[in-house]
């Protein structure tokens, strides 16, 4: 019987999910969707014709994408963590399909599948970071991944534009369903596990979103993280949506457009620099006056609109850096604030800046183009800027 036993298979380890890893990951990840970002709004405008309408689409698609992120935490609670990744990367790619009908409806439900892909690996892998990286370590693997996906935002952009006016409406998709397709075996060559360490049986935890909601606002650090987030989200959705428009309308033209979003990304390369900032001079500090930053750089821009669009966009460009400042230690209040048990529960609700970022101010903002021309929308995304800025230097605790 000796000759029948059964000898161990040595199968090689899985690399260490370190906070390299996780920036290489959501590098790859940030490609992938760059690659579209702009052709997203440039494709929306060629097919309505109108800045105001693009704004209606846009808050159409954040209405039904604001519950599709809420549901997302139940996704996770019913199936394994790594199918829920997978899961997001697919829609990524039929986001891709759907984008090249070059329709309004293929136009629709690409925006709504892609939101929500985005949601499904958003959320998931801010639980696997806060599995695996140190509480302590998170001031460092933040600005680490927003500096290594600088590449991917600062290439992606103007190169999907070009793909598109150059190749054609599928160009850019393809090149995005290349990329997502990396994404997958990166990820499931890296194998990350569900948690570092064995968990207690869950008791009795709330899956019902609404549950979920009140349980978050009732707790104020998790609300000011959201209004943190929410305000730097609204100025990217802004900068996404509208900068490629302002060009256009200008006389500058698309690639202008893809130019001038793929240059406002490029200061990411900045994020872990105003990381080592946080740990100097603490949050609260970096994140008030980045905010203020970005009220006065886009207030200008605005003033300057279609008659001066060059000052409109360089005032863009120094408006992107202080977002970046925010991208790269923005989510730090998130992290620190929400309770152990309820990661999976809490991450789901705090994503819902992204979902209503893209809801509530392009609803505000096609209001606003029905009595004032395009550089009003920047204006008002400036004072809404300064109110965030105030509110964060008001309530972000000193210490933090």
């Amino acid at each position: 019987m000796a000759f029948s036993a059964r000898y161990p298979v040595w199968l090689p380890a899985a690399p260490k999910p370190t906070a390299l890893a996780f920036a290489i990951l959501f590098t790859i990840e940030s490609l992938a969707r760059a690659s579209v970002a702009t052709v997203v709004s440039v494709q929306a405008y060629d097919l309505l014709h109108s800045s105001q309408k693009v704004s209606l689409l846009f808050t159409a698609v954040g209405i039904v994408s604001l519950i599709g992120t809420l549901v997302v935490p139940l996704i996770i609670a019913a199936s394994a963590r790594r199918f829920v990744y997978t899961f997001g990367a697919i829609c990524l790619i039929l986001a891709a399909v759907s984008f090249g009908a070059h329709t309004l409806l293929g136009q629709t439900v690409g925006m709504l599948i892609r939101v929500f892909g985005t949601a499904c690996l958003n959320i998931t892998t801010s639980l696997y970071i806060l599995d695996h990286i140190k509480r302590q370590d998170l001031v460092k693997c933040e600005p680490m991944r927003l500096t290594f996906s600088t590449l991917s935002w600062a290439i992606g952009p103007a190169l999907g534009v070009w793909l598109y006016t150059r190749y054609g409406v599928w160009a850019p998709q393809v090149f995005s369903v290349f990329c997502t397709l990396i994404l997958l075996v990166v990820f499931w060559y890296l194998r990350l596990s569900e948690s570092r360490i064995i968990q207690r049986a869950r008791v009795n935890r709330p899956t019902n979103p609404l549950r979920n909601i009140k349980r978050f606002v009732a707790q104020p650090r998790l609300r000011l993280a959201w209004l943190i987030a929410f305000g730097r989200s609204c100025f990217w959705s802004l900068f996404f949506i509208y900068s490629p428009l302002l060009m256009i309308t200008s006389g500058l033209g698309k690639e202008a457009g893809g130019i001038l979003v793929s240059a406002g990304n490029a200061v990411l390369i900045f994020a872990m620099l105003f990381g080592k900032l946080a740990e100097r001079f603490t949050l609260r500090w970096v994140i008030s006056w980045a905010f203020i930053a970005i009220a006065v750089s886009t207030v200008t821009a605005g003033l300057g609109g279609i008659s001066h669009p060059y000052l409109a966009a360089a005032m863009l460009l120094i408006a992107s850096i202080g977002a970046s400042a925010i991208d790269g230690v923005g989510g730090l209040p998130f992290m620190r604030a929400v309770r152990y048990h309820e990661r999976a529960e809490m991450a789901g609700v705090y994503r819902t800046y992204v979902d209503t970022a893209d809801l509530v101010p392009t609803f505000i903002y096609s209001l606003l183009l029905l009595y004032f021309p395009l550089g009003g929308v920047f204006v008002a995304m400036g004072t809404w800027a300064l109110i965030c800025g105030l509110i964060a230097w008001r309530y972000l605790p000193r210490s933090m």
